[in-house]
């Protein structure tokens, strides 16, 4: 597996296809057909998954008999979130999710419907057994 940096938009848009594909599994046909009209090259989006590939966020199999590649992601879409978002936690806020709360309040985008929301989610958490 290649080293693992943050993923382009480009590159995010394609892991946001395959992850959306029923089985999770693709070849590039599959992915351009979930770009809607605008499709970019075929060429292009080979390079995106070589390049994915590199980064270590797909691998792929050939389908039997065929010279055709099916990729997969590598991680979960809530395992890339998960690490981009402590990533920012503590690149811009020190590691302190009050701080990166504090921001998004002070900020103006958090409604009080949603903190009222995230608050609820807070205590319901603390009334489950915690996970090891």
């Amino acid at each position: 597996m290649g080293k693992q940096g943050t993923l382009t938009k480009a590159e995010m848009q394609v892991m946001n296809i395959l992850w959306s594909l029923p089985s999770m599994k693709g070849t590039i046909s599959d992915v351009l057909e979930g770009y809607g009209e605008k499709k970019p090259a075929y060429t292009t989006v080979a390079t995106f998954m070589k390049i994915l590939l590199n980064k270590g966020y797909v691998g792929f199999e050939k389908l039997k008999g065929t010279k055709t590649q099916c990729y997969y992601p590598l991680i979960t879409k809530q395992e890339y979130t998960r690490k981009v978002l402590d990533g920012v936690k503590e690149d811009l806020f020190g590691g302190s999710l009050s701080s990166l709360v504090r921001f998004f309040v002070k900020e103006e985008r958090i409604s009080e419907e949603e903190l009222k929301e995230m608050l609820e989610m807070v205590e319901r958490q603390g009334d489950e057994p915690r996970r090891a």
